[in-house]
C-alpha cells in the first residue's frame, strides 16, 4: 500500500531523510519510533504530500504530492499538536466530513464513545477546548470515517485512561482493514498496539522488526495493589487511572487497558519501595477466579 523508495529530504544543506526504503501493507500496525530530530515527522509529511522530496513516495501507486485530494481521502490523520483552529466544533465536524465524503454523525458518535459530547460544544471554537477534548475530537474525525491508512502522532498522549481504553478498542475495529502508522518517541507507549517496529535515527531506518501480536487491543487487566503504607502522592497518581482504595489507603483495585500495561507498570515503578504486592490478570480470568472463590 505505502512505498518509500530511496527517499531523501533536505532543508537547505541539512539532510533530514537519507535514502529511506520502506513498504507498509494493510494490516501492518507500525510503531514509528526515534528521538526528536530522527526524521519521523518529516517522513510523515512526505507521506501526506506536504513536502517535496527526492526518491519516490506512493500510496496505492499514487504520488501524494501530485494526488493530494485522492490520497488524503484514504487517510485518517491525528497530529501531535492540535492546529489552532477557531472554527466551531459543529462546523469543523461538518467540514471534515465533507472533505472525505463521510457522515458527520459517525464522527460525533465516535467522539461520544470517547466521552466528548460534540452537541454540547457545537458552538465552541476548537481552539478553546481543553487538550484532552481536542485530542478526542481529532481522533473522532480520523476514525469516524472509512480510512485505509491511519497516521497518528502521539495519538493518546492527552487522553485519560478510560478514553485510552476506548481508543484502543476503536483501533481494534480497524486493524484488519487499514494500515496504521503510530509515531512516538517512546516505544513503551505504543509497543502493545503494533505488530511492527520501525526505528529511525538521524534520518535513516536503523531497525525494522516484526513483533508478536499477542495483546488484544480491546482487552482489560484487573489489577490489585497492596502497599506497605499509604502515601498521598501514590493515591493521587493511581486515582488518575480510576483506581479505588480501601479505607486505610493500603489496598487499591481497578482496571487497566491491555495495551497500557507497560505504561501502567512504568507509573508503579516510581513507587516501587511502597509496593508489597501486585496482582494483574486478564479481566475475564479475574472474574472467573472470583466466581470460583465465591462458590
Amino acid at each position: 500500500m505505502i512505498e518509500f523508495q530511496s527517499v531523501v529530504k533536505k532543508f537547505r544543506r541539512h539532510e533530514v531523510l537519507k535514502g529511506v526504503d520502506l513498504t507498509i501493507e494493510r494490516g501492518h500496525r507500525v510503531a514509528l519510533v526515534g528521538s526528536n530530530g530522527a526524521g519521523k515527522t518529516t517522513l510523515i509529511r512526505c507521506l501526506l504530500g506536504e513536502y517535496t522530496c527526492e526518491g519516490s513516495v506512493t500510496v496505492d501507486s499514487l504520488v501524494p504530492r501530485e494526488n493530494r485530494r485522492t490520497v488524503l481521502s484514504k487517510v485518517g490523520f491525528v497530529p501531535q499538536l492540535p492546529p489552532p483552529l477557531k472554527m466551531p466544533v459543529g462546523q469543523l465536524i461538518r467540514f471534515a466530513a465533507s472533505v472525505c465524503d463521510s457522515n458527520p454523525q459517525r464522527m460525533a458518535e465516535v467522539a461520544a464513545r470517547l466521552g466528548l459530547d460534540t452537541e454540547r460544544f457545537r458552538h465552541q471554537p476548537f481552539v478553546k477546548l481543553s487538550g484532552g477534548q481536542k485530542q478526542k475530537l481529532l481522533i473522532a474525525i480520523a476514525l469516524g470515517r472509512d480510512s485505509e491508512l491511519l497516521v497518528m502522532d502521539e495519538p493518546a498522549a492527552n487522553l485519560d485512561p478510560e478514553a485510552r481504553h476506548i481508543f484502543f478498542g476503536l483501533l481494534a475495529e480497524k486493524k484488519h482493514e487499514a494500515a496504521m502508522i503510530i509515531s512516538s518517541h517512546r516505544l513503551d507507549e505504543v509497543a502493545s498496539l503494533v505488530n511492527r517496529v520501525i526505528e529511525m535515527d538521524q534520518g535513516q531506518v536503523v531497525l525494522d522488526d516484526r513483533v508478536a501480536d499477542l495483546v488484544e487491543l480491546s482487552s482489560r487487566l484487573s489489577c490489585r495493589i497492596s502497599l506497605i503504607r499509604p502515601e498521598a502522592p501514590f493515591a493521587k497518581a493511581i486515582q488518575e487511572w480510576g483506581f479505588k482504595g480501601s479505607s486505610d489507603g493500603r489496598e487499591w483495585s481497578g482496571l487497566v487497558a491491555g495495551p497500557d500495561r507497560l505504561r501502567f507498570l512504568g507509573v508503579l515503578s516510581r513507587y516501587a519501595a511502597l509496593l508489597s504486592g501486585i496482582d494483574m490478570r486478564e479481566a475475564e480470568a479475574a472474574r472467573d477466579c472470583e466466581a470460583a472463590v465465591n462458590d
